[in-house]
């Protein structure tokens, strides 16, 4: 989600340009969001971490390498700034670019690249991949970002035939430390509920599905729907009166496709990676301090999205 603005400065300020975007598997259908990207090419380094005894994996892996080398590029740019990434811009060819070793998150990375650049920390992770991208490509990016993702015409919301006004709460996270206690969701959702507003809580696992159930229960006309792809659940997206969600990219999702959003951020610091889509989004919370219940609503009727 970082990358898209970058994706679109590069449409706009060199016109022609043909993109193509490594991205890890789970993340491949966002991607296809982007109607600049070109090709889409998926990468498995979290499965292949966990699967390096399998004969299987090592032919997947070349298998990826011959489609990198197969076409060469102008230029390969590596946005993340880890020594993984690093290494599959190194597999590609053309002349490389990346974070200098101050500016990478991980500095041993940089040794990957043909040419590093020097990019300030401070600002937030979208800006700093669109400096980056701006200085590797020569132009110079301004203005308000652009995720410039499109989504097909069928929200997710008409065929469950979910009731409106309908919000979409994001209870689920990788990281336990980043989670929202299940008593402020619960308190969150009765106060919506009690607005005319209907909850619906999307899940990726069997344990989120629990956890969803236990939330929902306490919560008036909530739905917990069944299990939806990433498209889908842009597509339930555009049709909610505003999400809210923890610090997950399904949130950024939501940001980028211009809805409502709040992000509830409980063991992660917003400042350099929150939601960045100016008007639309709200962070609330930092590392250590989870916000309230009551200070939710709050930044919700500044987003103007209660009724």
């Amino acid at each position: 989600m970082h990358n898209c603005p970058a994706v679109s400065d590069v449409a706009r300020y060199l016109p022609g340009s043909v993109i193509d975007w490594v991205v890890e598997e789970s993340f491949a259908e966002v991607v296809r969001l982007h109607p600049a990207v070109r090709e889409v090419i998926p990468v498995a380094i979290r499965r292949w971490r966990g699967e390096l005894v399998l004969a299987g994996t090592w032919s997947e892996l070349a298998a990826f390498r011959r489609r990198l080398q197969a076409s060469p590029y102008d230029h390969v740019i590596d946005s993340q700034g880890l020594v993984k990434s690093g290494l599959v811009t190194w597999f590609a060819r053309g002349r490389r670019h990346g974070f200098d070793r101050a500016s990478a998150r991980e500095p041993f990375a940089a040794r990957f690249y043909d040419q590093r650049h020097a990019v300030d920390t401070a600002p937030h992770a979208v800006e700093r991949n669109r400096q980056l991208t701006a200085a590797a490509l020569g132009y110079a990016a301004s203005g308000a970002c652009d995720y410039g993702l499109v989504t097909g015409a069928p929200g997710m919301g008409e065929s469950l035939e979910l009731p409106q006004p309908l919000a979409v709460l994001l209870t689920m996270t990788s990281r336990e430390y980043k989670l929202w206690p299940e008593e402020h969701w619960r308190a969150l959702g009765a106060a919506l509920a009690a607005s005319g507003i209907h909850c619906v809580l999307p899940w990726g696992s069997e344990e989120e599905r629990h956890r969803c159930a236990r939330i929902a229960s306490a919560i008036p006309r909530a739905v917990v729907p069944r299990r939806m792809t990433l498209t889908e659940l842009a597509g339930l997206a555009r049709v909610a009166r505003f999400v809210a969600g923890v610090d997950t990219g399904l949130a950024h999702l939501a940001a980028a496709l211009g809805r409502p959003t709040l992000g509830i951020y409980c063991g992660s610091n917003p400042r350099l990676t929150g939601l960045h889509a100016g008007s639309t989004v709200r962070n609330l919370g930092a590392e250590g301090t989870p916000p309230s219940p009551s200070e939710a609503l709050a930044a919700l009727a500044e987003l103007g999205a209660l009724p």
